[in-house]
């Protein structure tokens, strides 16, 4: 190549000195030549077309939603092919049956026809007794004779979400505190007749099952009034109670959230304010309000095996002495093992209890219409147990309670007339440990069996005893259904131990810690109940009562009728 190169130079040179070979010319000059720098080309080589293509527009970015159609298929309702029909509904159900001892009974019941969103209907029923009583030794007692008159009516309105309720009811009782061993006294001079007229309204807002909070409001009012023994009007005693309440919820995954407010109001009155009517029969009015604030919350934990219950009741007692403040535990535990098999469980319970005259004459009738009524505080109930299941046919229930209440209410004789025929009421701090246990037995709506057995032990600081309570309790109670055509319900109540209050100059009287106490006795309660249905709306009945022929007294001085037989007749139209 540099060869190539040289002889390439050196015949360029030949031909310049062959070329200039004539004449010679010699230029001088002065110049300032600048190299310009280089600089590459950045761009990459391209085609230019003479035919230039059409600029396309740029528009900005439009929302645009089109209209969406949704097209249902009719699905038709399902069938379901059964040869069985829905039973008719009858709306009127009456029963009318006579007892021993002149028993006249009488029921009916009217309810509406079925409807998707509206329940209504009435109960109207009466029993009354003509009969003497006698104790164990034959000896008649006082005029016993009583009558018992009922009646309430209801109404149900479900919407989708809420639901309304409204009850109202009337009970007239009339009875003789008979408790005396003569039969010479008076009826008008020992009789009684309560009024109690209730009612009560509900509305539940149910807004959804999870994640939504529900309320329920619900009101009631009682109106009590009892009559005197004697035509003095004034001095009857009468009751108001009212009573409302708030509950909210909320249900979140495995929690249920819950809180709630109520307010209780009794005003207990008695004759002429600060005027006597007989001795220790002086004029009152009391007044008494309470307050509770209860949240809580439910919640479920290793796959819905645990329960657990953990909440708190603050609450306000209010009365002319002033004002108590109480604050009450809840809680509960539970645990389900083996599938449910068996369930141990511990709870702490408190409370306070609202007394009146009504709530303490349902218990016992024949008490003083003049008592003193004091709230019954219950600091703690520790309950615990295991409940499961044997068998598909079989379960059961073994526990124990350990409870302390202040103001426990026992009704024990009031010393203070002339005759022991009438009861008050006296009050005392108790501890109760009660050991129970249940068995329950069902075979499909064929056979059903249930036993209870309870054992209690009390301790009280100022009386001896826990009167009229018994320290052991048994309770059974079966229903047999053949050929749905006969039916046969049997329950039997046992109580001993029971023992009560009484003045020094009673019969069988023992003195212990300065107080003078009568044993009462057991109570062995046996009663059966048969039914033949002649057809689905016309039945036979037949109704046994105290089979044992028992004269227990199941107060003091107040022995009951010893056997009982009532027969009649069902009918619905």
């Amino acid at each position: 190549m540099k060869g190539l190169i040289s002889t390439f130079v050196f015949l360029l040179t030949g031909l310049q000195i062959w070329a200039q070979q004539g004449e010679n010319i010699t230029i001088y000059t002065i110049t300032n030549q600048q190299v310009e720098p280089a600089s590459r080309i950045l761009e990459h080589p391209k085609i230019i077309d003479s035919v230039k293509a059409t600029a396309v527009k740029d528009y900005p970015l439009l929302f645009f939603q089109a209209e969406t159609k949704i097209l249902l298929d009719t699905i038709e309702a399902a069938t379901v092919e059964t040869s069985e029909k829905l039973s008719k509904l009858y709306p009127f159900y009456v029963k009318a049956g006579i007892g021993s001892v002149v028993m006249p009974l009488g029921e009916i019941y009217y309810t509406s026809d079925r409807s998707r969103n509206m329940h209504y209907g009435a109960h109207v029923k009466h029993l009354s007794s003509f009969g003497d009583i006698k104790d164990r030794s034959k000896t008649i007692y006082a005029p016993a004779q009583y009558d018992r008159t009922a009646a309430n009516a209801y109404f149900r309105h479900n919407e989708r979400n809420g639901q309304f309720k409204l009850d109202a009811n009337y009970n007239n009782n009339g009875f003789h505190y008979y408790g005396i061993p003569d039969s010479s006294i008076s009826p008008d001079s020992i009789a009684q007749r309560f009024h109690l007229m209730k009612g009560a309204a509900e509305y539940v807002w149910l807004r959804g099952d999870s994640a939504r909070l529900n309320l329920s409001f619900q009101a009631d009012y009682q109106h009590f009034l009892t009559l005197p023994t004697d035509s003095t009007k004034v001095w009857r005693s009468k009751e108001d109670n009212f009573a409302f309440k708030t509950r909210g919820w909320y249900n979140y995954k495995n929690e249920h959230f819950y809180a709630d407010l109520g307010v209780r109001y009794n005003s207990y009155k008695r004759g002429i304010l600060d005027s006597v009517y007989t001795i220790g029969d002086t004029g009152f009015v009391v007044n008494n309000t309470i307050i509770d604030f209860k949240p809580g919350v439910w919640t479920q934990a290793l796959s819905d095996r645990l329960k657990v219950e953990l909440g708190v009741t603050i609450t306000t007692d209010v009365s002319a002495a002033g004002a108590d403040f109480f604050v009450y535990p809840n809680a509960e535990f539970k645990y389900a093992m083996f599938n449910n098999i068996f369930i141990p469980y511990i709870g702490l319970r408190g409370g306070l209890k609202q007394n009146t005259l009504q709530g303490l004459t349902q218990v016992n009738p024949f008490i003083r219409t003049n008592i003193a009524l004091r709230n019954e505080h219950n600091p703690y109930d520790i309950y615990g147990g295991f409940k499961g299941s044997l068998s598909k046919t079989l379960s059961f229930n073994v526990g124990v309670h350990f409870l302390h209440i202040e103001n426990k209410a026992f009704f024990v004789t009031d010393t203070l007339g002339i005759y022991d025929n009438y009861l008050t009421v006296t009050y005392d701090t108790l501890n109760q440990t009660t050991f129970e246990g249940s068995l329950t037995y069902q075979a499909g709506e064929k056979l059903k069996i249930d036993v209870m057995g309870r054992y209690n032990l009390y301790q009280l600081y100022h009386n001896a005893y826990a009167w009229n309570l018994p320290v052991l309790q048994f309770t059974a109670r079966g229903a047999y259904n053949l050929y749905d055509k006969f039916y046969a319900q049997i329950d039997a109540n046992i109580e001993t131990g029971r023992k009560a209050l009484v003045g020094s100059d009673a019969l069988n009287v023992q003195l212990v810690e300065d107080q003078y106490y009568v044993d009462l006795g057991a109570i062995v309660d046996v009663n059966l109940g048969l039914e033949y249905r002649y057809t689905p709306r016309v039945s036979l009945f037949l109704q046994a009562n105290n089979l044992a022929a028992q004269r227990y007294n199941r107060w003091y001085s107040y022995p009951v009728q010893p056997i009982q037989v009532m027969g009649g007749i069902t009918a619905r139209f």
